[in-house]
């Protein structure tokens, strides 16, 4: 068997290879231009095993792994870096400790999504963008009408309010610059209507965006966004695995006898943590027990926080109805039953608490 450390660039890619039955080890490093990767990997007698870290240029190396059937292993950058203690880096030394991790087993591989969830994200981040640019388009034109005593708010984007701004007397050069961020707008707004109905259509073909759907407050967009960047729900150990996942846990520099909280960590999908905040902002308004947990959270933490604590529950919510299977109605049923303990009586030893559902 061969094991191979590849230390994996844009251009370029370091290997360390290990002849299990010899024990010999060959570097090498291949240019990623022409066919010199393929001919190497498809020369290559099997079985293989490839270790790469995860970067965001790796996926054409994955599916030429695939393609040609070598086992392909992608780890956490941050684990394999804390696996080298010494201060000293380069392609060949990466490459090494790459090939020492699979070795000793010690290879701290991830899930990698299918060609399919693949598909789906780079629809969901297609509109987002799209939404994004569709804002400074919007934002440049809400200046123009301030700066010439036009001030209509949100019915700027009416089509009253677009003629309006339209009939504004501009010098030249403002008046084609207006001109053409209205006709922008214009195509900005019919391409992202033609995105909507396309994720909502992807949306309802996927059954466990349609149990999402089922809570109040959540729409396609951020239904079919929670299962496709969550991907299999069973990977999460718990809750706290998925909040850590998604970045929506304090940050922490504790030693000691000092804890010290930070703000939130951020590390996960920035998407995902958006949607979930803005999907929150709609399902307490709908959900009586999020509304009473909001209340509560504004008035101990603030607004900031109290939306960020609003935004994670939501989030820890729809996991669990897609670990379960499981629509918004049951979900409230199995918190019902959850909530029915026996609370023991003082002075009585003998008190039973009901135990907790699992899937809660």
């Amino acid at each position: 068997m061969r094991i191979i450390g590849c230390d994996l660039h844009a251009r370029q890619q370091t290997l360390a290879m290990l002849e299990t039955a010899t024990g010999e080890v060959v570097k090498t490093t291949l240019k990623h231009e022409g066919n010199s990767v393929w001919e190497f990997y498809s020369s290559l007698p099997r079985p293989v095993r490839v270790g790469i870290e995860a970067t965001g240029s790796m996926q054409w190396f994955v599916n030429l792994m695939e393609e040609l059937g070598i086992d392909c292993l992608v780890g956490h950058p941050a684990e394999i870096r804390a696996a080298e203690p010494r201060k000293q880096k380069h392609d060949r030394r990466d490459a090494d400790l790459l090939l020492s991790l699979l070795v000793e087993e010690r290879f701290p591989a991830i899930w990698l999504p299918t060609k399919e969830l693949l598909d789906l994200r780079a629809l969901l981040r297609h509109r987002h963008q799209w939404v994004g640019l569709r804002v400074k388009i919007q934002n440049a034109l809400q200046a123009i009408a301030l700066a010439n005593g036009l001030r209509r708010g949100s019915s700027l984007w009416t089509q009253a309010g677009q003629q309006a701004i339209a009939s504004l007397p501009l010098s030249p050069h403002a008046a084609y610059r207006r001109n053409e961020l209205q006709a922008m707008y214009v195509k900005f707004e019919t391409e992202i209507e033609k995105l909507n109905q396309r994720v909502e259509q992807q949306a309802r073909e996927r059954l466990g965006a349609r149990l999402l759907m089922t809570h109040p407050g959540v729409g396609p967009i951020t239904a079919l966004a929670t299962e496709v960047f969550l991907g299999d729900p069973s990977r999460f150990a718990g809750s706290k695995e998925l909040a850590s996942y998604a970045g929506m846990i304090p940050g922490e520099y504790s030693s000691g006898k000092r804890q010290r909280l930070g703000g939130l960590t951020k590390q996960g999908n920035p998407l995902l943590r958006f949607l979930w905040s803005e999907a929150a902002i709609h399902a307490v308004r709908r959900d009586p027990e999020l509304k009473q947990f909001y209340r509560r959270k504004l008035i101990q933490k603030g607004l900031g926080k109290a939306r960020a604590a609003v935004a994670r529950k939501l989030g820890i919510r729809m996991w669990i109805m897609l670990r379960d299977q499981i629509e918004y109605n049951e979900f409230c049923r199995r918190g019902q039953m959850q909530q029915k303990v026996v609370m023991p009586v003082r002075g009585c030893h003998n008190a039973v608490m009901a135990r907790k559902s699992p899937a809660d």
